[in-house]
């Protein structure tokens, strides 16, 4: 049984590791003729030695939504796209938020998008001329629906987008590994145009009761669309205010909405500065506990794996964010968390 003294050091003290004897020892006890033993590899709480193994069927068309605006849809899509993008998947983000598109934006992106889909729906492009790659990870692409301040040609509805997903299953290039679907606010056409070719969800909300309302609405209404996989990523989370019985905790959201937890994002004010630079959080360094948390989305989104919030017994040690969230282990890089994960639950 380890003690849980050690669970809180570096892992470097909690490996049993050989230290070689010390010289001014040597004429004292003679040395050992056996090879030093081999080690086991250490192994972070979420294993980030070893690539994620991509379930189900390729390509996974997942789309992005709340019903509120603002709990961030849009910065979601941006650091989970690139998120799997680093983990050595192959991505194209939609950004479906007709009029108002910002994902261009969060990306650094904006002066590189030539063609839009209505474009090449109009016979005016391909397909191939209207996807912008990344600059950073070239297995990144981004796809705009039209341009700002433009409005939607009235054929354009789900079909269209049902249409779109298909071309990118067969172009030469290849199929991709995720289709992200930015959805925007709102359960109007737009909403009902940007869910029609999905087959998973990931709902994004914050702790608080106009979002929750806005929430549940949107849950009852992708089930009736016919998709049942849809997971939850509470954005925004403030432990001092869910200390001081100001804000519902994960696990007040959790049981309010019935959906698996996908992702627990904290407060953080680099995501402000980060929208402003056109450089996603994942990409900072030294990375910040949002971008890690984000890190940590993805990684389930590729699994299909959830996490479930539970209370913790014994009082922790730490106060501030790390209390609740889990402790940072900078060996490793990765959080322990106070979060039971499990396999989600084959359909």
């Amino acid at each position: 049984m380890i003690s849980p003294r050690l669970l809180s050091e570096p892992s470097y003290l909690c490996s049993s590791t050989f230290l070689p004897l010390n010289p001014l020892h040597k004429t004292l006890t003679k040395p050992s003729t056996k090879p030093y033993p081999k080690l086991p590899p250490i192994r972070s709480v979420l294993q980030y030695n070893r690539k994620p193994e991509l379930a189900g069927t390729t390509p996974r068309v997942v789309v992005i939504t709340s019903g509120k605006g603002g709990v961030g849809k849009t910065t979601t899509t941006a650091n989970v796209g690139l998120s799997l993008a680093r983990l050595g998947f192959s991505v194209v983000a939609i950004d479906a938020d007709v009029g108002l598109r910002n994902l261009d934006l969060l990306l650094g992106l904006e002066n590189r998008v030539n063609y839009t889909v209505v474009e090449v729906l109009n016979g005016d492009c391909r397909l191939d001329q209207a996807l912008v790659r990344d600059k950073r990870w070239s297995n990144f692409e981004l796809l705009c629906i039209s341009k700002p301040r433009s409005k939607l040609p009235l054929g354009f509805g789900g079909k269209a987008l049902v249409w779109l997903v298909d071309a990118l299953k067969d172009r030469q290039e290849g199929c991709p590994d995720f289709i992200l679907i930015d959805c925007p606010a709102g359960i109007d056409a737009g909403f009902i145009t940007a869910i029609t070719p999905a087959n998973e969800a990931v709902l994004v909300t914050t702790p608080d009761i106009t979002a929750l309302r806005d929430a549940d609405r949107v849950t009852g209404l992708l089930e009736c669309d016919g998709i049942r996989d849809i997971k939850m990523i509470v954005n925004r989370v403030r432990t001092d205010l869910i200390r001081g019985e100001d804000m519902m905790s994960v696990l007040d959201v959790q049981e309010m909405l019935g959906l698996a937890l996908l992702g627990v994002i904290p407060e953080d004010s680099e995501v402000i500065r980060s929208t402003n630079r056109g450089f996603p959080l994942v990409l900072n360094k030294p990375p910040t506990l949002a971008g890690l948390a984000f890190e940590q989305a993805a990684w389930r989104l590729v699994e299909q794996d959830s996490m479930k919030a539970v209370m913790v017994e014994e009082e922790p040690k730490k106060k501030g964010f790390f209390s609740f969230f889990g402790e940072f282990k900078g060996n490793e890089a990765s959080f322990i968390e106070r979060f039971h994960c499990h396999k989600a639950p084959a359909n």
